[in-house]
């Protein structure tokens, strides 16, 4: 399936191609094109090199007077990309000596993309499936198809690879479609099945408040026996891929008896995926477990993995980027002290972290103007109403600029909880300090002021009760996870 992602990262620009098709190195794509009703400025590819490096190497074409563009893009092979206009993007799959000519309406990429060309039947085919299944919601799992019971839901992923399938043996008949291409394709196909179906249980019970978690049958995982779904080498560029095999890593560590919330789950998850994986996807899978653990706060068994990973990649071709990743994480590792600040109340008092201490700390940094925030506020009360008169105190900090807006919602509304505001929103010194991003982000503190948890279930999840219940008395539990000082 094709998949859409957002920039996130400093812009590598490039200007206009000028050279002549010819003068181009095997390893080039060359994209030439037209957009039509023209809303931006600038076109651009953009390619993630490094599956553990969130930074893109992204290439900018201007646009000319007639909306023409020409760029060119160096791969090293068959490669997922994204074609990015404004703030649209269409999926693509590039391969050494494509030339494609790319023609679009500048107030609608994704449907109106038409390619031509060396590697233009590929391309077509992504944005048809895209159309077709992705753009469906009766082929996705949410909002709807989550809300079916095993014997449907199971139907459900049956029907949709049988179409699926039949949409690709068709549309090879009558294109010629390269083998790295129709690897690719099957692979999302056999993947997003597998990938659904394994997370099936946790994120039913995630979305579906109303009911408890589901028990399903002793065979419904049976079809993780067929061991070539772990070691498929023709999938390596299937972003369904690495998504199954990490959540199948977390399957078997949670089978093995641990839980996400146990001290050693990552370290247990790290080798599982170094003894049951193998091939070039293997250290892509440590990786994504070791990053994990860095912003789960797990440092001294972050340091420790991170070490061992030094054997495991002898080419060095992601261990700079899981260091740099580790340093910039560290901080907020688990039994650390969260950073304590100073904020006016609701009511005009001044409140500080200290004065919570020997309570559990449940932080929720929100703002009145984001959709998802306030969504999540009548789960907040229920929690509060749920555990009234236990040692947890729930620490609603609005990112908000508007003080009279925020002041007015939480009265009118009566908010549950103890509520503050950060002047400065984002740009807050307590923002920072938590290295905010975006709202919601939540925390849970122990009872001593440390960090327990820096991604805590949400609000909303019924899972967060539970997760709530299990931290009491867990302060100093993670002590023996920190580095002694002065050592890594």
């Amino acid at each position: 399936m094709a998949h859409r992602s957002f920039l996130t990262t400093a812009l590598l620009w490039v200007g206009l191609v000028a050279a002549p098709l010819a003068s181009y190195a095997q390893g080039t794509v060359v994209l030439t094109g037209k957009v039509s009703g023209r809303t931006a400025d600038t076109v651009a590819v953009s390619i993630r090199e490094n599956p553990l490096d969130p930074k893109e190497q992204i290439t900018y074409a201007r646009l000319d007077d007639k909306g023409e563009f020409r760029l060119a893009v160096n791969v090293s092979g068959p490669t997922r990309a994204d074609l990015v206009y404004g703030d649209d993007v269409a999926g693509l799959f590039l391969e050494p000596g494509n030339q494609l000519d790319v023609r679009f309406k500048g107030s609608d990429l994704a449907s109106s993309v038409r390619f031509k060309g060396r590697g233009a039947e590929a391309n077509t085919y992504l944005a048809e499936v895209d159309d077709k299944f992705v753009e469906n919601d009766g082929f996705q799992v949410l909002p709807d198809n989550i809300m079916l019971y095993e014997p449907g839901f199971i139907s459900f992923l049956d029907y949709r690879r049988k179409e699926e399938q039949k949409f690709l043996k068709g549309y090879s008949e009558d294109a010629q479609l390269t083998p790295a291409f129709k690897q690719y394709a099957q692979a999302e196909i056999d993947y997003s099945y597998a990938n659904d179906r394994l997370t099936f249980q946790d994120l039913r019970e995630q979305v579906v408040a109303t009911e408890s978690r589901l028990k399903l049958s002793p065979t419904y995982y049976d079809f993780l026996n067929d061991k070539s779904l772990l070691t498929n080498a023709e999938a390596l560029q299937s972003e369904q891929y690495h998504e199954f095999l990490l959540n199948y890593i977390h399957y078997a560590a949670i089978n093995a008896g641990k839980q996400r919330s146990s001290p050693d789950f990552y370290q247990v998850c790290y080798d599982l995926a170094k003894n049951q994986l193998s091939g070039p996807v293997r250290p892509i899978i440590m990786g994504r477990v070791m990053q994990e653990s860095f912003r789960f706060g797990h440092v001294k068994q972050s340091a420790a993995m991170l070490a061992d990973f030094r054997s495991i990649d002898p080419k060095n071709e992601y261990y700079p980027v899981l260091q740099q990743d580790f340093e910039a994480h560290k901080a907020f590792a688990i039994g650390a002290p969260a950073p304590d600040f100073h904020l006016l109340s609701s009511t005009g008092d001044t409140v500080s972290l200290r004065q919570f201490a020997g309570k559990l700390v449940y932080i929720n940094f929100w703002r009145t103007t984001s959709g998802l925030a306030l969504r999540d506020l009548p789960y907040a009360a229920e929690l509060a109403k749920k555990f009234d008169g236990k040692n947890i105190v729930f620490l609603n900090i609005a990112l908000d600029d508007n003080d009279g807006a925020w002041k007015q919602l939480v009265v009118s509304k009566k908010l549950a909880g103890v509520h503050v505001r950060a002047a400065g929103g984002m740009r807050s010194a307590v923002a920072k300090a938590y290295a905010v991003q975006d709202v919601p982000s939540y925390f849970l503190l122990a009872e001593d002021g440390t960090f327990l948890n820096t991604k805590p279930k949400r609000l909303s999840s019924r899972a967060a009760i539970d997760e709530i219940k299990e931290s009491f008395g867990k302060a100093g539990t993670y002590s023996s996870t920190l580095p002694a000082v002065g050592k890594q």
